[in-house]
């Protein structure tokens, strides 16, 4: 990644240079999980607050920017364009993000948000993945992130009240699943860091080929999972939205490679959440949902 965002040669912004600025200042990512937040609250039919999505992209700056700094050893050999970025702007955004987490349990606090005390489990994640060195354990580190971002959905229920509601659990259990799948996807461009740093993974014991493979299987199993709970009249029939993301999905687990542009993984595999929202949004506007 150049030093600037800004293409010399032409003296406005380079299109790659930017998108590598939005994957690796985590503010890309902190979009995708907020987008969560709308998808849940148009599925479930729930109002949409402005309160959630600060909450979470707020967490989600905080989680990811610290995430950098005590990941920076395995990015040193998997991602050195986004070790190199964290070196230089890495603290400046690790300020902003950690002023963010803090407004967001400020607010929490100040409108006497039910369970905000859970707003200390970001930390807790934290230190099981990487301090404790949890991530080390073959999946764990995959299902500790599926477990976090399971708890968008879940965490959208709890504020409006209706966190045991069918719908909510479906959503919750689906995430959980899907996120774990493309936690084992992004291992595939992490192989030589974590050999190097001894971390067990999926790519790592039974190859390249059967991650991409069996990824691809877990999806399909999951998606029929939602079928059948549409099927069984558990969740209405709009949920066959999901399916759409389930494609995405497929087809990225398909398609990773180890030697892929951080751009790839960054935009395009993260990317599934944004694209999920705004179908969604798009199809409750037009009354399809």
């Amino acid at each position: 990644m150049s030093d600037s965002v800004l293409d010399a040669s032409h003296g406005r912004p380079n299109v790659v240079d930017g998108a590598l600025t939005l994957v690796h200042s985590n503010v890309f990512i902190a979009l995708a999980a907020t987008s969560w937040v709308v998808t849940t609250a148009v599925l479930a039919e729930l109002p949409l607050e402005p309160l959630p999505p600060f909450i979470v992209f707020a967490v989600t700056l905080f989680v990811y920017s610290l995430n950098r700094f005590t990941d920076i050893d395995e990015d040193e050999y998997n991602v050195p364009g986004r070790a190199a970025f964290t070196k230089r702007y890495g603290r400046f955004l690790l300020i902003i993000g950690t002023l963010a987490y803090l407004g967001a349990v400020g607010f929490a606090l100040a409108f006497d948000l039910p369970r905000a005390e859970l707003l200390l489990a970001p930390i807790a994640v934290i230190t099981l993945y990487s301090v404790l060195g949890l991530k080390r354990i073959f999946l764990v580190k995959n299902l500790l992130v599926g477990i976090a971002w399971g708890g968008i959905p879940l965490g959208v229920g709890v504020y409006y009240g209706v966190p045991m509601d069918t719908e909510i659990l479906l959503l919750t259990a689906y995430v959980v699943a899907m996120l774990t799948i493309a936690a084992i996807i992004f291992d595939l461009k992490d192989i030589v860091g974590d050999r190097h740093e001894g971390i067990v993974t999926v790519p790592r014991v039974i190859g390249t080929r059967r991650t991409r493979l069996y990824s691809a299987g877990a999806t399909v199993v999951v998606t029929l999972g939602v079928v059948a709970a549409i099927w069984a009249s558990l969740v209405p029939p709009r949920y066959l939205v999901l399916l759409v993301f389930s494609a995405y999905v497929f087809s990225y687990c398909l398609s990773a490679d180890p030697d892929a542009s951080p751009l790839f993984y960054g935009l395009v595999v993260d990317g599934e959440h944004l694209f999920l929202a705004l179908l969604v949004a798009i199809l409750a506007a037009i009354g399809v949902l």
